[in-house]
């Protein structure tokens, strides 16, 4: 298990956002982290690298 402080991570928003969205950050290549842009505190998902690669457009 890799333990990282969500608040230290580089998360990022989509280019499309208006601003308040889903924002995801990356961990050493292994996790994709997600959270609500909104409420930076709150609850993170944490799906592996590969899974969250199906996400994202070929």
């Amino acid at each position: 298990m890799i333990a990282t402080d969500p608040l230290r991570l580089a998360w990022r928003k989509s280019s499309r956002s208006s601003g308040l969205c889903v924002e995801v950050a990356s961990i050493e290549g292994v996790l994709a982290m997600v959270r609500d842009s909104k409420d930076p505190a709150g609850p993170v998902l944490a799906f592996p690298a590969s899974s969250w690669l199906s996400f994202l457009p070929r």
